[in-house]
């Protein structure tokens, strides 16, 4: 047990923030546009679609972080019900794509200030870093270090702060939008209110934005090691937080359609651009005169992406913790220091960081980061109805209703989103799993290969294996055997198959038992913890 603990100094603001500032990030002045580029006007019933199922896939993890509020629950998490193997699979996937958070957000703030700091950039795009603008992203990701680095009472301060107005700003310019210039027409205009029918909304779930929004409630769970009364504050902060986070996006896109101009729809929805630097909300804000809600957005286009580097840098600290518990990482990652913060943690994903900046482009590590995150939340809806016989005896302050049907559906939902990311995505994919395949083999050197759950992991391979093969014959990047739609119910089946096999592989009573205590006791419970967890 280690001498140093993590303090329980985050309350119920603190992480609604978290997750608040998790979910908005920089592509909230975007978001609307690429929704209704796909979907037209039907973009609102698209935030409603993914929101209510992202909801759900929240709340399977929701009723086991409320349980177990183990830090860097995405790894953490498995390891409680299918060991080590699946810990270090779901663990790696979620790093890597946690890791390149906060370069991409860094870079995004640094697209915002290109125009007042050009040199940043080579040439008039703003595409590609100068030297000057490499060493600037470098300068940053080592401040959010710096200011984690204090403890989570520090940390968590700052992005209450943060995401403050990252909540105020956007309702400002929805209510501005609406009392400036709104125009019922343009929600049946371009072709209807559908367009493009079911697919264009499915669609702008899958690539307009939503999803990948959404998913941000993450950090909740990642830091539930640190949150006074998890039982409680867990599940409510992912509740209210995807909530608020609804309405600010819903909000917003009825807002954007409301005020387009009808020449901005000449060529239709998948035509609609638009060529302000400042996006699409800043170029209607121009035209309508409000000069100062464009320099607002300016400002928060800066901030926003702050706040969401800095959460990511937080919670994938923790995930480190996670990984040392299943032998995947070095112990010494896992030591705290006087402020109860994994420091070489941070320091270990600031220098990947580093690596990352100075040798992809943004392009690159927008597709890495989406395609790498979305593969570390099948687990949760196997997890859930796992430990309803593992740990049948133990207390539930939240309850997930109809588990076993909502852990179908968003086991389908998970897969879906992976699938939806693309064949080149997958390939992206792939190949991360592979390389962590070989580090893993490597750490078994110096590893007890008697200690790993293999049997348990059994189902990962065909899992992957399918689930490459189904994108490459699909409708997404690849050579389109399967027509769309089809393609969901071919999922469906599927996943059915391999939702039954991931539980059948959960561990043994005693197994359960042994890394239950095991990974409680490492983080630092004590024995009256430890009983109150029980019924």
């Amino acid at each position: 047990m280690q001498e140093r603990r993590l303090k329980r100094e985050i309350g119920p603001i603190g992480l609604i923030a978290l997750a608040v500032s998790g979910i908005i990030g920089s592509g909230w002045l975007f978001a609307p546009m690429l929704s209704a580029q796909l979907a037209g006007p039907a973009a609102i019933v698209a935030w409603v679609i993914g929101s209510f199922a992202m909801l759900l896939l929240a709340l399977t993890f929701a009723e086991i972080s409320a349980m177990f509020p183990l830090p860097g629950g995405i790894a953490s998490i498995p390891q409680v019900t299918h060991g080590n193997v699946v810990s270090i699979a779901m663990g790696w996937t979620a790093w890597l794509g946690y890791l390149l958070t906060a370069p991409v957000e860094v870079e995004a703030t640094l697209r915002y200030l290109g125009r007042y700091a050009p040199f940043m950039f080579e040439g008039s795009t703003y595409e590609n870093l100068s030297f000057s603008g490499s060493l600037a992203t470098l300068a940053l990701m080592a401040i959010f270090v710096v200011l984690n680095a204090f403890g989570v009472k520090v940390f968590t301060a700052i992005n209450n702060s943060v995401t403050w107005i990252k909540v105020i700003v956007p309702i400002v310019i929805a209510m501005m939008f609406v009392g400036s210039a709104f125009e019922p027409a343009n929600f049946t205009a371009g072709g209807g209110f559908a367009p493009d029918g079911a697919r264009g909304i499915l669609s702008a779930v899958s690539s307009g934005g939503v999803i990948l929004s959404m998913i941000g409630f993450r950090h909740a769970i990642d830091m539930a090691g640190e949150v006074r009364n998890p039982g409680r504050n867990v599940p409510l902060a992912l509740i209210v937080a995807m909530l608020i986070c609804l309405v600010i996006y819903l909000g917003l896109q009825v807002a954007f359609i409301g005020a387009l101009q009808p020449g901005d729809l000449t060529d239709g929805w998948k035509g609609l651009h638009f060529n302000h630097p400042g996006g699409p909300l800043a170029s209607i804000a121009t035209a309508l005169g409000l000069l100062w809600l464009v320099s607002l957005m300016n400002t928060t286009a800066v901030i926003s992406p702050f706040g969401s580097a800095l959460v990511a840098v937080g919670a994938n600290a923790r995930l480190v913790m996670a990984l040392t518990g299943s032998g995947f990482m070095p112990a010494v990652f896992a030591k705290l220091s006087r402020f109860g913060v994994p420091f070489n943690a941070l320091l270990l994903n600031l220098a990947v960081g580093w690596v990352a900046v100075l040798f992809l482009d943004f392009t690159e590590l927008v597709a890495a980061h989406s395609s790498l995150v979305v593969l570390s939340f099948v687990v949760g809806p196997v997890a859930v109805v796992a430990l309803r016989s593992l740990a049948a005896d133990y207390k539930r302050p939240f309850r997930l209703p109809a588990a076993k049907a909502v852990g179908y559906a968003t086991f389908i939902l998970a897969t879906l989103i992976v699938y939806w990311s693309g064949w080149q995505t997958i390939k992206v994919l792939g190949i991360a799993m592979l390389v962590g395949a070989v580090l893993f083999a490597i750490r078994l050197r110096t590893m007890d290969r008697s200690d790993l759950d293999l049997r348990q992991a059994a189902w990962l391979l065909p899992y992957g294996l399918g689930i490459g093969l189904i994108s490459w014959l699909g409708s997404f990047g690849g050579i389109g055997f399967i027509p769309e739609g089809y393609d969901i119910l071919v999922c469906a089946v599927f996943c059915a198959v391999m939702y039954g096999f991931a539980l059948r592989s959960a561990l043994s009573q005693n197994r359960f038992d042994e890394q239950t205590d095991s990974i409680l006791a490492r983080i630092g419970y004590d024995e009256a913890v430890l009983r109150d967890l029980e019924v």
